[in-house]
């Protein structure tokens, strides 16, 4: 009957008590891992501890696919520092390097940043009539990484009918698996 069809029978023999005990089992699979996610933001100060580098921008540095470790600090931000950035009125993160600091008069630093495969500074990512970056851009500093493990995110978002299978495939093992 194949691997699929045994999944389905399985289904239809489970008691009720043991398919809510799967069910529950998954939920708290799930709601662990969210709780993780969010000590993670407390312990780093940061809105996105983790983040995967999606173009060749920061190449040789990172590459496409690594996954990138996210502090954020109180300290001052400096030239040379690698960080992770929001723009306003755009949605994905930019991981680029300061390569410009301004200190203002009120004593906030505004910053300007590049790829370091790009030829020109970023003034042209930023909003229109932006020309630096001020603190509540930044969402972390990068503080370590792990090459190519994020390849993993980056097919499931480019090919979503991968996201569905594995985490269909993923559901139906938890809840078909008998203690």
């Amino acid at each position: 009957m194949g691997w699929i069809g045994d999944g389905i029978e399985s289904i239809r023999s489970m008691q009720i008590r043991q398919f809510l005990t799967q069910a529950v089992s998954l939920g708290m699979i799930v709601t662990s891992a969210l709780i993780i996610w969010k000590g993670l933001m407390c312990i780093t100060g940061s809105e996105s501890p983790v983040v995967v580098v999606l173009s060749g921008s920061m190449e040789p540095g990172f590459k496409r696919g690594d996954i990138l470790f996210l502090h954020m600090s109180k300290d001052p931000i400096r030239a040379g520092e690698i960080v992770v950035f929001n723009v306003d009125g755009r949605e994905i993160p930019i991981v680029h390097r300061v390569i410009k600091v301004h200190e203002r008069q009120d004593g906030e630093v505004d910053v300007l940043t590049k790829g370091d495969n790009n030829y020109g500074d970023d003034r042209l990512l930023y909003a229109q009539g932006q020309l630096w970056l001020q603190r509540h851009h930044i969402m972390g500093r990068a503080v370590g990484f792990l090459p190519y493990v994020g390849w993993v995110t980056i097919i499931m978002t480019e090919k979503p009918i991968i996201k569905y299978i594995l985490i269909g495939a993923l559901g139906l093992l938890v809840i078909t698996s008998k203690d």
